[in-house]
């Protein structure tokens, strides 16, 4: 079986950089930095005590159907696991949804997404560092 532990938080919002700038400010949270996603979209990060917090604005189209206020609020978690391939196989035998299959979204990070049975985003993710 495949190691599983918490990675992140990840937020829908109209100001991502004014969202994780709350945290700093509120919390202490560290500036992750912001990074360009495709199709024009940002995504700023700030971690706090080992933890990610980030944020994007919304999908154009999204994963699920959109039960947040003005489209904004919590999008997902994430979990990291050590085998990806073996994680999303294992889930899927034992029933578990997935809206979004294994994509590599840089050389160092592959991610897949499952729904839980209340229909809440979860991201998988397998790093390589």
């Amino acid at each position: 079986m495949p190691k599983y532990w918490f990675d992140h938080v990840h937020l829908v919002s109209p100001d991502p950089v004014k969202t994780t700038e709350f945290y700093e400010k509120a919390f202490g949270a560290k500036d992750e930095g912001i990074q360009e996603l495709a199709g024009g979209r940002i995504l700023a990060s700030v971690g706090l005590d080992g933890m990610s917090i980030k944020a994007t604005p919304p999908r154009d189209v999204p994963l699920v159907p959109n039960t947040l206020p003005g489209g904004c609020g919590l999008e997902h978690f994430g979990l990291r696991t050590d085998n990806l391939e073996v994680a999303v196989a294992e889930l899927k035998a034992k029933g578990l949804r997935f809206v979004k299959e294994i994509t590599e979204i840089n050389p160092q990070t592959r991610i897949a997404f499952f729904l839980s049975p209340e229909d809440i985003l979860v991201e998988l993710l397998e790093t390589g560092g």
